[in-house]
C-alpha cells in the first residue's frame, strides 16, 4: 500500500539534555500490514480449557468477560486455538465423569499433565463462551500410547457436534511436529523421522477425520468450515523444516487455510534472559518475527500467516520477567510488529498458573485468580486496531532511530493515518534495581516525541498504557481502565486517580507527546 505523506520524528529527555532521534522516512517507502478480523487471540493449553471455559453447568464468566473486552475494541472476540503440548496427550474415554484427567510426571513438567484422559463432558466448553470461534487440536503426537486412532475417531464425532454452532474456526492435527523427534519432554518418533514421514502421517491422519466428518457432520465440510491451521511448527530451525514439509506435499489437499507458526523470543531457563535485553527489546522482537516472514516467503503458501502459538519464553515463562508490565509493553511491541510484515493474527498461548498468561482463570494452590499485566498489553493492541470488520486497517513499523529500546507503530484507515503507537521501553523499575524491597529512588524519565503529520491539523487525543515501572506486576492501566478481577471481575472500571482525556494539539503539522520511560501511548489523530 501507498501512502504519500512523509513523518519525522524527534524524542528528547524532559531531564534536560537534548537527545535527537532524528529519522525521516516517507511513508510510501514503508511495508504495511493489514490485520485480519481477532487480531488479538488466544491459544489455551489444552489441559487447561476446561478451567478456563469451564462447563455447561458452570461456565467461566470471568474469562468470557475478558474475551468480551477485546471484542468490544476490535470488533470481534479472539478466536482461541485448544492445543499445545498437551494435545498429544489426551487420550478418549467415554467412561471418564470429569472434563480431563490428568496425572503429572514432574520429570517430564511440572506445569502440565503428561498422561490425560479427557471424558464427553470436555467438549462442553466449547459452548460456554457466547460468540467465540475454536479451533480444536487433535492428537497426532500419541505419546507412545497405542490409543491414539481410536480416540481420533471417538473424538472427532464429538468435537465436531460440539463446534457446530457456527463456533467452529478450524482443526488442528498435532503440535509441533518439528520436535517430535527431539522434545524435552521425551521423544515420540525416531531420531530418523523426516519431513516426508510427517507428511504422509497428516495426510492420512487429516483424510481420517474428513471421512469422520462425512459420517457425523456432513455440514462442516464446505470450503469455509473444513480448514486446517498447519504445519504448527515450533519454529524455524528444528529438526523439522517448513519449507521441506511443503515441497513434500502437505498442502496437497487444500484444506491448510492459515500457515501457522509458533515464536517464543527466548527460554524461561535460558542464559542471559533479561526484561530489557530480551523483552522490552524492538531489534530482538524483530529479529525473531522476521525469520518467520522469511520462512513464509520462501513457502509462498498462498495462505493467511498467522503466530498460531505464541508469548514471551518458552517453558511457561519466567516469574519477574513474563508477569511484569515490561512483559506487556513486549506484547503491544511483538503483536503490532507481526501486524507490520503482515502476520494477520496472533494467538497469545496461556494455560493455568502460567507465568506469561493474561488471565489465571480460577484460583489454584499457586496462583489466585485474576487479570496479569499481559492482559493489558492486549487490550492496547485491539485498541490501536479499532473495528477491524468495519474499517480495514494497514499497520506499519515506523523506525524512530531511538535504538533497541524504543517502537512505534502507525494505523492507516482508507490509506489515512489515523492512529500512532510509541512504545517507550527503555527500563524503568519501581523497585530498586527491579529486586525490591525498596523503591527506586530515581526519578521517571519522560522522552518527548514529535512527529511531523502534513496536513493535519486540529487535536489529537492521548491514551496511555501505564504502571508504576517495568516489574510492577500490579496497578496496571490502560487509558485509566483496570480490569482486575478485583474491582468487577475483569469488567472495565475507570480509576479516579489516573488522568484520562488528554489532547495535544496539532500546530504547523507537528503534534507532541510525553512518554514516560517504560509506557507506551497511543495518538489518535482523527478526533
Amino acid at each position: 500500500m501507498r501512502n504519500h505523506f512523509s513523518l519525522v520524528v524527534w524524542a528528547r529527555l524532559v531531564s534536560g539534555q537534548l537527545h535527537r532521534l532524528s529519522s525521516s522516512i516517507a511513508i510510501d517507502e514503508i511495508t504495511t500490514g493489514a490485520p485480519l478480523e481477532s487480531f488479538v487471540s488466544y491459544s489455551i493449553e489444552f489441559s487447561s480449557f476446561p478451567d478456563f471455559a469451564g462447563t455447561k453447568a458452570s461456565p467461566n464468566g470471568f474469562s468470557s468477560t475478558l474475551l468480551n473486552n477485546l471484542g468490544y475494541l476490535q470488533g470481534s472476540n479472539p478466536y482461541i486455538r485448544v492445543g499445545g503440548n498437551t494435545q498429544d496427550y489426551a487420550i478418549y474415554d467415554a467412561n471418564e465423569s470429569l472434563p480431563l484427567r490428568g496425572i503429572f510426571n514432574t520429570s517430564r513438567s511440572s506445569d502440565y499433565p503428561t498422561t490425560i484422559t479427557i471424558g464427553p463432558t470436555f467438549f462442553e466448553a466449547y459452548n460456554t463462551w457466547p460468540k467465540v470461534k475454536f479451533s480444536h487440536g487433535f492428537n497426532l503426537g500419541g505419546n507412545n500410547d497405542g490409543r491414539v486412532l481410536e480416540t481420533l475417531n471417538q473424538t472427532v464425532p464429538l468435537a465436531c457436534k460440539a463446534l457446530s454452532n457456527g463456533n467452529l474456526y478450524a482443526w488442528e492435527y498435532g503440535n509441533e511436529p518439528d520436535l517430535f523427534a527431539t522434545s524435552a519432554q521425551g521423544p515420540v518418533r525416531p531420531a530418523n523421522y523426516n519431513e516426508s514421514d510427517f507428511v504422509n502421517e497428516w495426510l492420512k491422519g487429516t483424510r481420517t477425520i474428513k471421512d469422520l466428518l462425512k459420517e457425523s457432520c456432513p455440514d462442516l465440510l464446505g470450503n469455509d468450515t473444513y480448514e486446517y491451521l498447519a504445519p504448527s511448527f515450533a519454529g524455524t530451525n528444528n529438526h523439522l523444516k517448513a519449507p521441506l514439509a511443503w515441497s513434500d506435499g502437505l498442502s496437497t489437499d487444500g484444506n491448510i487455510k492459515y500457515f501457522s507458526s509458533h515464536n517464543y523470543i527466548s527460554g524461561a531457563t535460558s542464559l542471559g534472559v533479561t526484561l530489557q535485553g530480551t523483552l522490552m527489546n524492538h531489534t530482538r522482537t524483530k529479529q525473531s518475527v522476521d525469520a518467520h516472514v522469511t520462512e513464509y516467503n520462501a513457502i509462498k503458501p498462498g495462505v493467511p500467516h498467522i503466530f498460531g502459538e505464541t508469548n514471551s519464553l518458552y517453558n511457561q515463562g519466567r516469574p519477574g520477567l513474563s508477569n511484569t508490565f515490561g512483559a506487556a509493553l513486549w506484547v503491544v511491541d511483538f503483536m503490532l510488529y507481526s501486524a507490520s510484515v503482515n502476520i494477520q493474527r496472533v494467538h497469545m498461548h496461556m494455560g493455568t498458573n502460567y507465568r506469561y498468561q493474561s488471565w489465571q482463570p480460577i484460583t489454584t494452590n499457586s496462583t489466585s485468580i485474576g487479570t496479569k499485566a499481559p492482559y493489558y498489553g492486549n487490550i492496547a493492541v485491539a485498541a490501536f486496531l479499532g473495528n477491524l470488520n468495519v474499517q480495514p486497517v494497514r499497520v506499519a513499523n515506523f523506525d524512530t532511530g531511538g535504538g533497541d529500546h524504543e517502537a512505534a507503530y502507525l494505523s492507516y484507515v482508507d490509506g489515512v493515518l489515523s492512529r500512532i503507537m510509541v512504545i517507550n521501553m527503555n527500563e524503568y523499575n519501581y523497585t530498586l534495581n527491579g529486586t525490591g524491597p525498596g523503591l527506586n529512588p530515581a526519578a521517571r524519565p519522560l522522552r518527548t516525541y514529535s512527529f511531523s503529520v502534513g496536513n493535519l491539523t486540529g487535536e489529537a487525543s492521548v491514551q496511555r498504557l501505564y504502571a508504576n515501572g517495568s516489574d510492577a506486576i500490579t496497578g496496571v492501566t490502560w487509558d485509566g481502565w483496570s480490569y482486575n478481577y478485583e474491582l468487577d471481575a475483569g469488567r472495565p472500571v475507570r480509576l479516579t486517580n489516573v488522568t484520562i482525556g488528554e489532547k495535544v494539539p496539532i500546530t504547523d503539522g507537528i503534534v507532541e507527546v510525553g512518554v514516560a520511560d517504560s509506557s507506551a501511548v497511543i495518538l489518535s489523530l482523527l478526533v
